[in-house]
This record gives C-alpha cells, sequence and structure tokens, in this order.
C-alpha cells in the first residue's frame, strides 16, 4: 500500500488533480479541534483518495450521502469511539480524485471503486456504514462482496422498497427544469438551509457554520457536480415529478436482494426522514434476515442534531 500523508490536505506535487482551494481550507477548518485527521491513499485505479480517519481497532468505512464530502460526517466521526473509523471522500467529491463511472455499468464501477479502497487500505474486510447515497453504495458492496463486509449500517438511503425522493431532489434531477435551477440558484448558504429543511435538519444544521460553507464549497467545485449529477441520474427517475416515488424503477433495490443480505445489518431511521415513514423503515427491516432498526429524534442527518445518539447506534452495532 502506498500511502501519501498530506496533513495539510494540499494536493502533492506531481498530483494527478487539484480541487478548489477553497474546499482545502475549508477542510482543514472543520477538522481543528476534532479527533479526526486527513490522510490520502494511492487507489488501484488511479489517482488519490482522501479520507478522514481515527481511532484503533475494528475497521469501520463510512460513506458519505451524494455531492456529501466525509466531513459533512465530522460530528458523528468526532463521536465514534473504539473502532478504526474511516470516511472516504467519494470520487470527485471533497479532495478525491475523479474517476469514470459509467451510469450504464455505474452500480459495477462502484463496486469495483469499494473493492480497490479496502485493497489500498489493506484491509480484508470491514464495517460498512453507508449514509443515503452511500448507504446505497455500501448495500450494493454487501450484495456483491458479502466475504468483505463483517456488519453493515444503512442510514437514511433511498431506492429501499417504500422510499420516495423528496421533492427538492425531483426538481433538481429533471431535465431542463434541473439546468434552469442551477442557473437560478446556484450553491449558496441560503440554498443549502433550504434544502436542510426540506429534509428534516433545518434546525440542526444552524449549529454547524463550517460544515454548511464546506458542503456549498464542495457543490460549487465541478468536479463534485459532475459527480454527484452522475449518481442522480442513476437512482432518481427523468420523469421524477410524475411518478409515484421518484427513483427509477430497475434501480431500485429489490425486497429479494435485501432478504438475500449475508451478515448483520442496522437500519438507523430518523423519524423526521422525508424518504420514508417508521413504518417504512420498519418494513425494510423486516425484509433483512438479520436486522435490527434504530430510530432516532431526527431528520436525514440525524448527527447533526444527536452525534453522541448517532454514535451510540452505530457503535452498539458495529463494535
Amino acid at each position: 500500500m502506498r500511502i501519501l500523508s498530506i496533513p495539510s490536505g494540499r494536493a502533492s506535487a506531481g498530483a494527478s488533480f487539484v480541487h478548489p482551494a477553497e474546499v482545502q481550507e475549508l477542510y482543514e477548518r472543520v477538522l481543528a479541534g476534532t479527533t479526526v485527521r486527513a490522510r490520502y491513499v494511492s487507489h488501484g485505479a488511479g489517482g488519490r483518495v482522501h479520507l478522514l480517519e481515527k481511532g484503533s481497532g475494528r475497521p469501520v468505512v463510512i460513506l458519505s450521502g451524494t455531492g456529501d464530502p466525509a466531513g459533512f460526517l465530522s460530528p458523528l466521526l468526532d463521536a465514534l469511539d473504539g473502532v478504526h473509523v474511516i470516511a472516504p471522500d467519494r470520487p470527485g467529491i471533497g479532495l478525491s480524485d475523479p474517476v469514470e463511472l459509467p451510469i450504464h455499468r455505474y452500480r459495477e464501477a462502484a463496486v469495483n471503486w469499494l473493492d480497490g479502497l479496502l485493497d489500498a487500505l489493506d484491509l480484508e474486510t470491514a464495517a460498512l456504514v453507508g449514509h443515503s447515497g452511500g448507504g446505497v453504495w455500501a448495500l450494493w458492496f454487501a450484495l456483491a462482496r458479502p466475504e468483505r463486509v463483517t456488519r453493515l449500517t444503512l442510514m437514511g438511503v433511498p431506492t429501499l422498497p417504500g422510499t420516495r425522493a423528496p421533492l427538492p431532489i425531483r426538481l433538481m434531477t429533471t431535465p431542463a427544469l434541473g439546468a434552469v435551477l442551477r442557473r437560478l440558484v446556484p450553491p449558496s448558504p441560503a440554498s443549502f438551509m433550504r434544502l436542510a429543511r426540506a429534509v428534516g435538519e433545518g434546525e440542526t444544521i444552524g449549529a454547524h457554520p463550517d460544515l454548511i460553507d464546506l458542503v456549498v464549497a464542495v457543490a460549487r467545485d465541478p468536479a463534485a457536480q459532475r459527480a454527484a449529477r452522475a449518481e442522480f441520474r442513476v437512482l432518481v427517475s427523468p420523469l421524477a415529478l410524475l411518478s409515484r416515488d421518484g427513483f427509477r424503477r430497475h434501480d431500485r433495490v429489490r425486497p429479494d436482494e435485501l432478504g438475500a443480505l449475508a451478515m448483520p445489518t442496522s437500519v438507523v431511521w430518523g423519524e423526521r426522514d422525508p424518504l420514508g415513514s417508521i413504518a417504512v423503515a420498519r418494513a425494510v427491516t423486516g425484509l433483512i434476515p438479520d436486522a435490527r432498526l434504530e430510530v432516532l429524534p431526527a431528520g436525514h442527518g440525524p448527527w447533526l442534531g444527536e452525534p453522541e445518539r448517532t454514535a451510540g447506534a452505530v457503535l452498539g452495532f458495529v463494535r
């Protein structure tokens, strides 16, 4: 394994890709005063993966949501103790290099990227925790590589049976309309706050101004924009405004796939999550052979208002 340790988060000499300096600077601000540290690893598919890390012991890989840098999870990461926490920026997001993720082979490419990440970290197996779109990746990987996943935690994951795409996501992913909205409403703290309110975290995100600045800076990065739009095109129907749930039918996770999960699984759900009610979360949990449900008084991002309780739900399962 070749590790590129860059404490400042800045690109090394000869690096193949450089994200905006603002993203690098905000990452340093977000991590200041936490127990979380950043480093790079070289990925077998080429390029570098920027990841956040803390602790020792059982490895737990945590994947953030669509378009979100791993730093957005920093309140949760800082509260996790007694395990080896690893939270990568997914390709093109945050400070990780972009890689090719063909839309027609997106699921396969995502699985292969995670395979390469575990190889780069010299991990034969790990517990996987995935939030939102990162949870979709974690679920795909658990189904394709069950021998490498010891435990699986799904936190606010879309495309599960019974879930529905929130209205802002439907609007942003509708052809033509989405392009107009991106021009008229570029990423800003105000637009991010509107999205936070729509996903049940309007009251909690205000306590994390540095996280708001980081997510907005990443959303302005062309590489991150391309990565997020590609993922939304895979998961969300172009006719989302006209469909019942907004997700592409053939990319939904099927009940029989959930029934094939071979590892102990935890479903963590915010009671205000617009993806679905607690009844939806219970139904999903019931489809998985060895699963339990943790409901938190939160929206789509439970660690924003309840970092200790969210960390407790994760640690009580993966440790």
